[in-house]
């Protein structure tokens, strides 16, 4: 059952280092959404806006993200959809169906930007290397966050 059923939200030039729980922090310069899990669990969920992970839409009133967030990495593995402000509980996936998730978004990304040899490393096309980054910033965040993803 998902703690905040709300998300309200705020749009800022930087995350702030904690995030409060049932706000959804927008960074349309960093091109990004941070807010704390839904389910209470206080895992920190970063959501990139590209063209193959997640859209914002701001309505003039409320924001909706797209697709789901399906937080497969987390204890909790919570899974839910926000639209309009509120958060609406997913069903649950299986390892099946969460793998061929990630094969699906690994291959979009391949498109998308570009392909790697085998074994190696491709930094996000979003987040250019060096950019606006400082010790513990909101982009190295997200940096060490996408890295444990994929």
């Amino acid at each position: 059952m998902m703690r905040h059923l709300r998300l309200e939200h705020r749009f800022v030039q930087h995350i702030p280092d904690q995030v409060d729980p049932g706000v959804l922090y927008i960074s349309t310069e960093f091109a990004t959404a941070v807010h704390s899990c839904c389910c209470g669990c206080g895992e920190e969920v970063v959501t990139p806006f590209t063209p193959t992970d997640w859209r914002m839409t701001f309505d003039g009133e409320t924001v909706s993200l797209d697709p789901s967030v399906g937080n497969w990495s987390f204890r909790c593995r919570s899974h839910y959809v926000v639209r309009r402000g509120q958060v609406i509980e997913a069903g649950a996936w299986s390892d099946d169906q969460v793998a061929a998730g990630r094969r699906r978004d690994n291959a979009a990304k391949a498109r998308q930007f570009g392909t790697t040899r085998p074994g190696e490393t491709q930094t996000p096309a979003a987040i250019p290397s060096g950019v606006g980054e400082t010790s513990g910033g909101m982009l190295s965040r997200v940096r060490r966050w996408l890295s444990r993803r994929w």
